[in-house]
């Protein structure tokens, strides 16, 4: 079975541990900070990025940083994982769902516009895949408005709009280091920040509100990272550049030799990194194609995401979400990692024509 993902840990990431552990410095220490200024410089230049045990953590205590309260209102993609919108709900306000743009399936400018009420506070946009959203767009709306553009960043790392990274649009962003990601620390995420006072923000609140120990200045939470994972990141921060360009002629093959099946779409000012590699089945039943994708060929695929954050019971909410709701019906992500051999890639290819032909 060639799996939908593939986590790639190495003998470099070991020794990485090794090192920590006979340091004795394994809470968080001298390598989070370093992984954090190497992370600034290769991902989010011009900003100060602050790590965090999680992406999920990442995003909660950047919505309190930059001043999100209870009573506000966020605008979110229902078309993405929970955590974007959980973390609005964490932060005791109300996420707002909008639709996404068809073929980027990012947010939907029109459809952030239309959701815009007195309340609202903030846009948090996805990059969905790996794709950057319409920033230019999303940004002007968050300036007419008067309110802030927030970056949910955790599946494009090194992606960029108009030659600029992700990760350096918005008020804050968030990207995520779990293990499927393009790149990983174990566990843990790393926030960009656009202000000296977002960036304090969260060095107090991940510390439990203190940055000398026991002069707490506010309540705070135990989010930090560990020295072990940060090693493990550094590492990994060190490799993404091939694993990027690899994924990049991964999804070039897909590309030109996939029939039968919707091909992702990339917009002319993106740079994509292919988080997933996601087409759309529009003629059958999506989980039937899966079914003999992996039963009859071996091929693992994932469906990111069958159900609109706006219909789960922790989330429920009226929207109105047409291109969200065709989404969650047809896309299918196919295995696009970076360690993928040219027989795996080939094999990818004959078996989603073959069952596209057949009809599934």
């Amino acid at each position: 079975m060639i799996p939908a993902a593939k986590p790639s840990i190495g003998a470099e990431e070991r020794e990485a541990v090794d090192r920590v552990m006979r340091s004795g410095m394994i809470a968080q220490g001298p390598e989070v900070a370093t992984f954090e200024t190497e992370f600034s410089a290769a991902l989010a230049p011009g900003r100060v990025c602050v790590a965090v045990s999680s992406g999920t953590a990442g995003l909660h205590l950047g919505l309190i940083a930059v001043g999100i309260k209870p009573g506000d209102e966020v605008i979110v993609p229902s078309f993405t994982f929970a955590a974007t919108g959980n973390s609005v709900a964490l932060a005791g306000a109300t996420p707002v769902f909008a639709d996404i743009d068809p073929r980027t399936f990012c947010l939907d400018p029109a459809s952030v516009e239309a959701a815009i009420t007195p309340k609202t506070r903030a846009i948090l946009v996805v990059h969905l895949y790996g794709q950057a959203a319409d920033v230019v767009a999303l940004a002007a709306i968050a300036a007419k408005h008067g309110i802030m553009l927030l970056e949910d960043a955790a599946q494009a790392h090194g992606a960029k709009y108009n030659d600029e990274y992700v990760g350096t649009f918005g008020d804050f962003a968030m990207f995520s280091l779990y293990p499927t990601k393009n790149m990983t620390s174990g566990e843990g995420g790393m926030v960009s920040c656009r202000t000296p006072e977002t960036e304090r923000n969260m060095r107090l609140l991940r510390n439990q509100g203190m940055e000398r120990r026991y002069e707490n200045e506010l309540i705070g939470f135990n989010q930090r990272m560990t020295d072990i994972h940060a090693a493990i990141g550094r590492v990994q921060l060190g490799k993404l550049p091939t694993w990027t360009a690899q994924r990049q002629a991964n999804a070039e093959f897909f590309n030109n030799e996939l029939s039968g099946v919707v091909t992702p779409y990339t917009a002319p000012e993106a740079e994509h990194v292919w988080h997933q590699y996601t087409i759309r089945v529009e003629s059958g039943d999506r989980d039937r194609f899966a079914k003999v994708l992996a039963d009859e060929h071996g091929v693992g695929t994932g469906v990111y995401y069958p159900i609109p954050n706006h219909d789960l019971p922790s989330l429920k909410a009226e929207a109105a979400v047409p291109n969200t709701y065709a989404a969650c019906a047809e896309v299918l992500s196919l295995p696009v990692f970076p360690t993928l051999t040219e027989a795996e890639l080939t094999t990818i290819v004959e078996a989603v024509n073959t069952v596209a032909k057949a009809g599934a």
